[in-house]
């Protein structure tokens, strides 16, 4: 049986969340670029989400995006992005679409005055990363990739950990200590379905961007930063990545290494090792059926100490982003704050984006790549 070993009531975010009161909260309006195979988890999660409603479905075909639209109980219809963006009934977009077409249209959303929630990767390349996040701020919208894990309230405990907090156990309180390690692995076999983007390289496909946005992701977060050092190898089928190996080096004599694929048995793991003690997850990117999220933390001496608690991480995920739209929407002071609460998730997505593109080289070249 699992059971937690910090509280979660006492966990704190990384950076404040901007606090309101119902009567400053207004329901956000979503429409939906893609009615893909990612499209219909969190259409449901848009829709169950407190303060949230989708008005709309763009599809490149009228009969698709009806289709979606009358399965899911969304109101219209639409034949091509460009009206669904265009909409005054739509506040924020939902970017389901292949990773070659999130920068171009997460761009058009923002010059449309839409906020952005846009499926990992971000984008194909770190410069189309940064040109997104450049767009966005221009027009003054947020964004947010759909990377649910990092707003899982599990996840908070991790940061908490790692920035050096006691985990209290009973009477026996332990850290972890200098982080040393870092390793994480992701992967599932399951033959895709024809026609499926994952396999085509044009369309940004490859289990690199697919899988190893989380696997680069957890190392990232743990270490708060870029790698020193990436060396990656690959196999390839089709021309695209089915297996990726990484070794990486972080400051601070931090070494890290990730696996990502999509002919391996499913995955979903980290280990983070500090002096005194590790945190071993197997379901980090999202928790199992029907078991709660759960983790392990294992002392020097041995003893292993289970954790686990419950979360819809989607959910919080969806909240986040709306309370940042309410909140500029109440001061729009807060546009210009040196620290805004969304600063972080930024920087994790761009980074996260620069560790692929460091290890594509890596594969491409079969040199070390340095940051």
């Amino acid at each position: 049986m699992f059971h937690p070993i910090y509280s979660l009531a006492t966990t704190e975010p990384l950076q404040p969340e901007p606090t309101l009161t119902e009567d400053e909260r207004r329901p956000i309006r979503f429409g939906i670029l893609g009615t893909g195979r990612i499209t219909r988890r969190l259409v449901a999660d848009l829709q169950s989400t407190p303060g949230v409603s989708v008005t709309a479905i763009a599809s490149r075909t009228s009969e698709r995006a009806r289709w979606y639209a009358d399965s899911y109980g969304i109101a219209h219809a639409v034949s091509g992005y460009a009206e669904l963006i265009a909409r005054d009934d739509v506040d924020a977009v939902y970017v389901a679409l292949p990773p070659s077409l999130h920068a171009e249209w997460m761009i058009a959303s923002a010059a449309a005055g839409k906020h952005v929630l846009c499926e990992k990767p971000l984008a194909t390349t770190s410069q189309a990363t940064q040109e997104m996040s450049d767009a966005c701020a221009k027009a003054r919208v947020h964004w947010l990739d759909a990377t649910a894990w990092l707003h899982h309230d599990r996840t908070d405990m991790f940061r908490q950990w790692l920035s050096g907090a006691t985990v209290p156990q009973g009477e026996a309180d332990f850290r972890l200590g200098s982080l040393r390690h870092v390793s994480s692995a992701v992967s599932f076999f399951n033959p895709f379905q024809s026609g499926d983007h994952r396999q085509d390289a044009a369309l940004g496909g490859g289990c690199l961007l697919d899988l190893g946005w989380y696997a680069a992701g957890i190392l990232r977060l743990a270490n708060d930063g870029l790698p020193i050092t990436v060396n990656a190898q690959s196999v390839m089928r089709d021309g695209v990545p089915y297996r990726v190996t990484a070794i990486m080096n972080f400051p601070n004599d931090v070494s890290a290494t990730m696996s990502c694929a999509f002919d391996t048995a499913t995955r979903k793991w980290f280990e983070i090792a500090g002096e005194e003690a590790s945190i071993v997850c197997d379901d980090f990117t999202r928790p199992w059926p029907d078991k709660p999220a759960r983790g392990w933390v294992h002392e020097a001496s041995g003893k292993v100490h289970p954790f686990s608690c419950e979360c819809h991480q989607e959910h919080n995920m969806i909240s986040r982003l709306v309370g940042w739209i309410n909140a500029t929407e109440q001061d729009e002071q807060l546009w210009d704050s040196p620290s805004p609460p969304w600063q972080a998730y930024h920087r994790q997505a761009l980074e996260t984006q620069r560790m692929l593109e460091a290890m594509e080289t890596s594969m491409t070249t079969g040199q070390t790549v340095t940051l």
